[in-house]
């Protein structure tokens, strides 16, 4: 009797810098007879970190669940690595992108270093599992996070516990990252950590979505930024295009001022208020 191979799991296909990773396509979105997204399209490409910015209940989360494969959107259509998400497995779609969600929680007293293993689950029986030690040695590395390998998950700070879920997703070792507000527990420094290592991914030929309540952050360091609002796309382009004062002002409803960084000429968005200068 001849025993047949079993096919190996599919494992992602290289990538170019300029690939579309992930795409959505004139997607609409609607709960609780709200339109959450509104028509809206937009792609990820490998080496480059995309900002998506605007303000609560513009659609933001919705958006970044529905590139990375989690919801289904009731119009229009979704692909990532070039094929329709819904095609994929849930390994499948592990293997190729990483999410951090909003909220993190874990209910049980995982030490830090086994929330970090859970980001190579998806490679296990592949040969990237032969990967695991290095991924997860270097995730905790990157995120400072080494000296608290052994500390347990819910006795960490709001700050510690971001870090922990980012290096998890760093772990993952994917090619496509999608984080929802990773920098919102986190002090000034370990903001620009993460932004730094987001850049350092885009860098290596990942593609970064991060949503981002900071403008500021945004402009120093993504390469293109899209501006939600209302469930629609109100701008998509380079920080020194997106970055106005009258569309800003527009779309968060408060009026602001850009300015020119003094060093890298890059965009300081501020909020205007009385008092320090006149109104533009």
């Amino acid at each position: 009797m001849r025993l047949l191979a079993r096919p190996g799991p599919r494992l992602p296909d290289p990538v170019r810098a300029g690939d579309v990773l992930a795409e959505a396509e004139s997607v609409v979105v609607t709960a609780g007879g709200r339109r959450l997204l509104d028509g809206v399209s937009l792609g990820v490409l490998a080496g480059e970190v995309l900002a998506l910015v605007g303000p609560n209940g513009a659609g933001k989360s919705t958006l970044l669940g529905v590139l990375a494969g989690d919801a289904v959107p009731e119009r229009g259509s979704v692909s990532i690595g070039g094929r329709p998400a819904t095609a994929w497995s849930t390994v499948e779609l592990a293997r190729r992108r990483a999410v951090l969600p909003q909220h993190n929680p874990v209910s049980f007293p995982f030490d830090v270093r086994a929330v970090v293993e859970m980001g190579r689950a998806p490679w296990e029986g592949t040969a990237a599992e032969d990967d695991d030690e290095r991924a997860v040695a270097a995730a905790l590395a990157d995120t400072e996070l080494t000296a608290f390998t052994h500390r347990s998950y819910p006795t960490l700070s709001g700050g510690e516990q971001a870090r922990t879920a980012l290096a998890r997703v760093l772990a993952q070792s994917t090619g496509l990252l999608l984080l929802d507000e990773p920098t919102a527990a986190m002090d000034l420094r370990h903001q620009e950590q993460v932004l730094t290592l987001a850049r350092a991914r885009a860098e290596a030929g990942a593609g970064v979505l991060v949503v981002l309540h900071d403008l500021g952050l945004a402009a120093a360091h993504a390469d293109r930024i899209a501006v939600l609002s209302d469930g629609g796309l109100a701008a998509l382009g380079p920080p020194g295009e997106v970055c106005e004062a009258g569309l800003l002002s527009r779309v968060y409803q408060h009026p602001v001022e850009v300015i020119s960084h003094p060093r890298t000429g890059k965009p300081l968005v501020l909020p205007y208020r009385e008092g320090t200068g006149n109104r533009p």
